[in-house]
């Protein structure tokens, strides 16, 4: 690549990509999976293929949003962070202004896919909006500001359920709860690379509530993911190939935990850990939608 190549500015349909965060789908598939395990289990197997892309675009298209209130409200934060300072907004590559525009546009699409579901589906999706616009403001002023993400992560499972069948019932909350617990700890992970930064500027994330007991706390919530998958199992009725894939999980989750306990743990080990959930995840939605139909 010659020298002028290199400093040519990326366009800026890339730069707003880069913004949607849609060069990192991991981000985006962690949402979506268990708005689809909602979903699917739910339709015991069987949702409508036209509804399972309304969740799938609609889980896109709210992710996007929710990255870009994240990064308005971080652009004067992320800077002074390791991981973050290449964002667009927080680089500048982008103006304010741009950025609300694309928020905007993205929270449009959400709200027109929003409008395929039944009333109970559709206010508790504009429920869900002031956690995902807010979200972002919990870290300065909430000790675990993970539990709200958490929270908005809940959202996809209570929406995509009733979405299917138009009510929640008992199994329902079961999914709910595991999804929060498992949120909880993968969402740690991630926070524990940026201990340090999140340190000296001064904000809270539930990697330095938990201090050194970081690992442990993690080990717990996914040991309580876990348990209310294996509830639902029972409840539902779910065959073997659930257990099976719940197996795989638990293995995986254990394997997690021991490397968490290390110690001087290189900081991409953390988005390794990350990124493994999202297969985890897909493991588990295969085993789901399995065990509804064999």
């Amino acid at each position: 690549m010659s020298i002028q190549q290199e400093l040519q500015p990326e366009p800026t349909w890339l730069t707003i990509i880069r913004l949607l965060r849609w060069d990192k789908p991991a981000g985006r598939l962690i949402l979506m999976i268990p708005a689809l395990w909602a979903v699917f289990l739910a339709s015991h197997g069987t949702p409508p293929p036209s509804l399972v892309g309304v969740i799938v675009l609609g889980t896109l298209a709210t992710s996007a949003a929710g990255c870009v209130v994240n990064d308005l409200w971080d652009r004067d934060i992320d800077p002074q962070v390791e991981r973050t300072r290449s964002r667009p907004l927080a680089a500048r590559a982008l103006t304010v202004r741009t950025g609300i525009a694309v928020a905007f546009v993205a929270m449009i699409c959400a709200g027109v896919l929003a409008l395929y579901l039944n009333p109970l589906s559709f206010w508790l999706c504009v429920a869900a909006v002031p956690v995902i616009v807010f979200y972002p403001t919990a870290k300065r002023v909430f000790p675990v500001p993970q539990l709200v993400l958490s929270l908005a992560w809940g959202f996809g499972v209570l929406i995509s359920w009733s979405a299917a069948i138009a009510h929640l019932e008992p199994a329902t909350w079961l999914l709910w709860g595991a999804t929060v617990l498992w949120t909880l700890g993968f969402d740690t992970v991630y926070a524990m690379s940026d201990r340090e930064d999140d340190l000296k500027i001064g904000i809270n994330s539930s990697a330095i509530f938990f201090g050194r007991y970081a690992a442990e706390a993690v080990g717990i919530f996914f040991i309580g993911t876990a348990g209310l998958l294996g509830s639902l199992a029972v409840v539902m009725q779910l065959h073997w190939s659930f257990w099976l894939s719940l197996g795989i999980g638990i293995l995986a989750w254990v394997w997690h935990y021991s490397r968490l306990r290390q110690e001087d743990l290189p900081k991409p080990v953390y988005g390794e850990i990350f990124r493994q959930n999202v297969w985890i995840g897909f493991i588990l939605l295969a085993g789901a939608i399995a065990g509804t139909l064999l």
